[in-house]
C-alpha cells in the first residue's frame, strides 16, 4: 500500500515537472478526423494476417457522448489501416457487480472492459478473466506497468490486466455558486474549506445565499460507502483490521467512525445543506447536482472532470478542484484506478486486438507517432467539449510515456492551474494518498450505505446502533469471504 502511495506520488510530481518543457511533437503523416476535429494518426498499415478478428469492444462510450464516439470512430479508422484483419464491434459496457457474473457465465461478455481496482482479485479468482502473461511479455510491457498496480492486478505471478488510470479523491466545487454566495477571494478564486467543520459552515452559508444545497452526499448505492469511507478516515477510523493472517476483522462500530456518521447526520438535521433526497443520488447523479448548480461541492476525482462540464453543462472556468478536508485524524484521499480485463472466452488474436486499440487510443506504455496521435485526439475533444485537460495519475512507470503525456498537458491546457491548485498539492503527498480498505471493500461500502440512509432520513436515527449492525453484517461477509478461500 505504501509503495502504491508512492508512485502515485512521485509519479504526478514527474508529471506536473515534465510539464514544463514543452518538447517538439512529430506532425502525423496523415489524419482521420471525427465531428470533433479531433486528429488520429493514419500510419502505413503493418503486413496484414489473413486470420479475421472480431474485437469486441466493451470501452465504447455511451450512447450520449457523440463527440467521444466520433474520436473512436476515428480510431477504428486507424484500426483498420493498421489491422485490416480486424473488425471493431462497439459494446458499451458499465461494469456492475450484481451483473456481470451472469453475463461472464453465459459468455457475453465484451473482449475488453473497465472495472475498478478492487474487483480483479475477485474476478480472477471466479475464472471470469484472461490471464495475458505472455501477451504482455511478448509486447515487452511487463516491466512498465507501476509495480503496485501490477500487484493488484495478478495473482501467483500471472497477470490478468493493465491499467487504464489512477485517481485520488478530491473535492469539486461549482464556482459559479461559490461567487453568488460571496465565497471568493480577491482573484475570483473559491475560499474552499480547509476542515470537515469548515465544509458545514461553507456548505450553509452557500445554502442560505443561494437556495441550493451546500454539498452533495450520496446514499442510494455503494458508491455513499466509498465516499463516506475516505471521510471516516479524516476522523481518525479504519473500519478493517488486517489480521496479517489472510483474515480480517470489521471496525466499522469504532469511536472514530461512529463520529463520522455523526457529523453526516449533522449536515441533514443540523445544517440541512443536502440535496433533496440524497438516498436518490449516486455517483452520476451527483455530478449532476454540480454541474447543474443544484450543489455547490461533491467529492469526485480528478478522473471524471468531464462529468460536471461535457455532460452536464457547467463552464469550463467554472468548475474547481481541492483537497478534501482535514479532520481530527488527518487528511486523505482515497486512491484508486481503472484497469482494463479481457473476457475469459478471447482468443490470444481477439486480446492482442484490443491491446492494438489501447495503443491507437494512447492508452498503452508506449509513445508511437500513433500512441501520440491517439493523445492529442483525446485531448482535442475534450477542449472542444469543454472538459478540463489535466494530468492523470500515472500509472505507467514508462519515462518516454510520462514525458509524451507532460507534453500534451503543456500544448493542450486550457484551464486556470490555480483552480485545481490545491487538489494536486494535496494528492502529490505520499502521506495523504490511502487505497482502499482491504477486505471486502463492496460489501462495507454496501453496510455503511444502509446506515447513511438511516441517519439521512430519521433525526433520531440512532448512530452507535446502526453502525454496530453494519459491523456485525460486514464481519459475516469477511468470515464468508475467508471460508470460500
Amino acid at each position: 500500500m505504501k509503495s502504491m502511495k508512492k508512485l502515485l506520488g512521485l509519479g504526478i510530481s514527474l508529471v506536473m515537472t515534465l510539464s514544463m518543457s514543452v518538447g517538439c511533437m512529430k506532425q502525423a503523416a496523415a489524419d482521420t478526423t471525427g465531428n470533433t476535429g479531433a486528429k488520429v494518426e493514419t500510419v502505413e498499415a503493418e503486413a496484414p494476417t489473413d486470420k479475421p478478428v472480431n474485437l469486441k469492444l466493451g470501452i465504447w462510450p455511451e450512447p450520449t457522448l457523440t463527440d467521444d464516439i466520433a474520436m473512436h470512430e476515428g480510431y477504428v479508422q486507424t484500426m483498420k489501416n493498421l489491422h485490416p484483419n480486424v473488425t471493431v464491434e462497439p459494446a458499451y459496457y458499465k461494469y456492475a457487480t450484481d451483473t456481470f457474473v451472469s453475463m461472464a457465465e453465459a459468455g457475453n461478455l465484451p473482449t475488453v472492459f473497465e472495472s475498478w481496482y478492487t474487483e480483479p482479485q475477485k474476478l480472477i479468482k471466479g475464472g471470469f478473466v484472461a490471464d495475458i502473461t505472455d501477451i504482455l511479455e511478448e509486447r515487452g510491457w511487463l516491466d512498465a506497468i507501476n509495480p503496485s498496480i501490477r500487484e493488484l492486478l495478478s495473482k501467483d505471478g500471472r497477470i490478468y490486466g493493465i491499467p487504464r488510470d489512477g485517481y485520488a479523491l478530491g473535492l469539486m466545487l461549482n464556482v459559479e455558486l461559490f461567487e453568488e454566495a460571496g465565497l471568493v477571494d480577491g482573484n475570483g478564486y473559491p475560499l474552499y474549506p480547509k476542515t470537515w467543520k469548515e465544509l458545514a459552515e461553507t456548505a450553509k452559508k452557500i445554502k442560505d445565499a443561494t437556495g441550493q444545497a451546500g454539498i452533495c452526499i450520496l446514499a442510494k448505492d455503494n458508491a455513499g460507502g466509498w465516499h463516506f469511507s475516505n471521510i471516516a478516515w479524516a476522523f481518525g477510523a479504519t473500519m478493517t483490521k488486517d489480521n496479517g493472517d489472510g483474515t480480517f476483522t470489521a471496525n466499522v462500530n469504532s469511536k472514530e467512525a461512529i463520529a463520522a456518521m455523526e457529523y453526516i447526520k449533522s449536515l441533514k438535521w443540523e445544517y440541512d445543506v443536502l440535496t433533496a433526497d440524497p438516498t436518490n443520488e449516486d455517483w452520476g447523479t451527483g455530478f449532476t447536482s454540480l454541474g447543474t448548480g443544484s450543489a455547490a461541492m461533491y467529492i469526485a476525482a480528478n478522473d471524471a472532470v468531464n462529468q460536471p462540464t461535457q455532460v452536464n453543462g457547467l463552464p469550463l472556468d467554472k468548475l474547481a478542484m481541492c483537497a478534501l478536508p482535514a479532520g481530527a485524524g488527518g487528511q486523505y484521499s482515497l486512491s484508486g484506478g481503472t484497469p482494463y480485463m479481457f473476457s475469459k472466452d478471447a482468443t490470444k488474436e481477439e486480446i492482442n486486438a484490443a491491446l492494438d486499440y489501447l495503443v491507437i487510443m494512447g492508452k498503452a506504455p508506449v509513445a508511437t507517432d500513433a500512441a501520440i496521435a491517439g493523445m492529442k485526439a483525446d485531448a482535442e475533444n475534450k477542449i472542444a467539449n469543454g472538459v478540463p485537460v489535466i494530468p492523470r495519475f500515472p500509472c505507467w512507470v514508462d519515462e518516454e510515456v510520462l514525458a509524451a503525456e507532460a507534453r500534451i498537458i503543456e500544448e493542450y491546457g486550457n484551464v486556470d492551474t490555480k483552480l485545481f491548485e490545491g487538489y494536486f498539492k494535496a494528492t502529490t503527498s505520499d502521506k495523504n494518498l490511502r487505497m482502499e480498505e482491504p477486505g471486502s471493500a463492496q460489501d462495507l461500502y454496501a453496510e455503511l450505505t444502509k446506515v447513511l440512509q438511516a441517519v439521512i432520513t430519521d433525526s433520531k436515527a440512532d448512530v452507535p446502533a446502526l453502525m454496530e449492525k453494519a459491523n456485525q453484517n460486514y464481519q459475516k461477509a469477511l468470515d464468508d469471504l475467508q471460508a470460500k478461500k
